[in-house]
């Protein structure tokens, strides 16, 4: 039996921001994380396919810079953060070819375009309907399939036609784009735990969050943790999958949360090059193509990110659900697909037998899958999960409750900060 203060579930951005918060408060904490790590979706390896080169799984950006709380962090601490927007050249293509200059100015355009047409359709009064409204409101924009393929299921893992329009418009990103050297997983792993009573490999099966005296009660395979207050930040996934049980069970209301805040899934694919061939693009260059409809599934890539010798796709939404059950060979055929129609059958030969790598958050029990984003209808939902029960006995936070940076690191780490002040309050009483 150990008893804290305030018991903190899940060591990802949200967990160790409020164990922090915690410990600068001088309250006893703990974490019980189910993995072997910390970071959660912030995971950097060296995997031997790449030649041992650093590489992250998940999260890569330290998203909106300008007004990202990790970047000083960073800063103080000595890290050395590339400025990814200033290193990447993007190239466009319209089929096989290069866009043109008239095109470029037109898709350079489309984005303004494509966010006036959404204005009225988020007037007050009116129906919170899902993204693709927006590109049914521009038949006559070429471009505004590709913003929605971008906007929808790059950056948000998800359909056009299955979230909020709402949802999507308070949590656009703007501002500067940074990657810490050696990549954010490893950032968080040198800078994020320190000092911190973490227990890895410690997996909470039932949280009483109604004992006597007003407490809580976490119940793993080491023990009981007992404590005045509980801060939850696992996935809406696990949530969803009642990995941890509830006693008493979780009101109507929060559920409802939960189920309106499912998963969604990006699946990067990694194609190492055998050959010296560069398919003509610049190193650490950004490579897109017009998509022709609504709803075409859309792999941008990162190309030879760094001068490494490989380009790295990203696919998200029901595509990459749908590859993650095909498996691994069907990821890696759909990429070389996408980057074939391009440049033809010199990709073949660039490729042949070269090394793969094919991410799997979906297959992740203690994850299922990338990050939350809300039904139409639902753009609330993560403020209201977020808001603390029991006079602040039992608080949820992760990227799923942040409104404005949801998705994030950032996020997470933000809400993990304001529910440790909740259960703060809570321990207290």
């Amino acid at each position: 039996m150990t008893e804290v203060d305030v018991v903190v579930i899940g060591a990802g951005l949200a967990g160790l921001g409020a164990a922090t918060a915690l410990r600068q408060a001088g309250a006893r904490a703990v974490v019980l994380e189910a993995a072997g790590r910390i970071g959660g979706r912030a995971h950097t390896t060296c995997p031997p396919e790449l030649g041992g080169v650093w590489f992250d799984h998940g999260a890569v950006w330290l998203h909106a810079a300008e007004r990202n709380p990790l970047v000083p962090i960073a800063e103080t601490t000595g890290e050395t953060l590339l400025r990814s927007d200033e290193l990447r050249q993007e190239r466009t293509f319209v089929e096989d070819r290069p866009a043109t200059t008239a095109e470029l100015a037109a898709y350079d355009t489309a984005w303004d375009r494509f966010s006036a047409a959404a204005v009225p359709l988020l007037a007050p009064g009116q129906p919170d309907p899902p993204l693709a409204a927006v590109a049914r409101c521009l038949p006559d924009d070429p471009w505004a399939p590709t913003v929605e393929a971008w906007e929808g299921p790059v950056i948000c893992a998800v359909d056009a036609d299955r979230f909020s329009l709402r949802d999507w418009h308070v949590n656009q990103l703007t501002g500067s784009n940074l990657v810490p050297e050696g990549g954010i997983g490893a950032f968080v792993s040198r800078r994020l735990g320190t000092g911190l009573d973490i227990r890895l490999n410690t997996q909470v099966s039932r949280l009483h969050w109604d004992t006597p005296g007003g407490g809580v009660a976490a119940e793993t395979p080491s023990g009981t943790v007992q404590a005045r207050a509980a801060v939850i930040t696992v996935s809406t996934g696990v949530l969803a999958a009642g990995t941890i049980r509830f006693d008493p069970a979780l009101p109507a209301a929060v559920q409802d949360c939960i189920a309106a805040l499912p998963m969604g899934l990006a699946v990067k694919v990694v194609l190492r090059a055998t050959g010296q061939d560069r398919l003509d693009l610049p190193l650490h260059c950004s490579l897109d193509r017009k998509v022709g409809r609504s709803g075409e599934p859309f792999m941008p890539f990162q190309c030879w990110p760094f001068g490494r010798d490989y380009v790295q796709g990203w696919i998200g939404g029901s595509t990459a659900w749908e590859l993650a059950r095909a498996g691994e060979a069907a990821a890696v055929d759909f990429a070389l697909g996408e980057v074939r129609r391009l440049f033809g059958s010199r990709v073949d030969r660039l490729f042949a037998g070269g090394a793969r790598l094919v991410t799997h958050w979906d297959a992740d029990p203690l994850i299922r899958g990338a990050y939350a984003y809300a039904l139409p209808g639902h753009a609330d939902a993560r403020a209201r999960l977020a808001e603390p029960l029991a006079d602040g006995r039992l608080v949820f936070a992760g990227e799923a409750c942040h409104v404005g940076l949801a998705g994030t690191l950032a996020g997470a780490w933000i809400t993990g900060r304001k529910a440790a002040g909740h259960a703060m309050q809570a321990a207290c009483r």
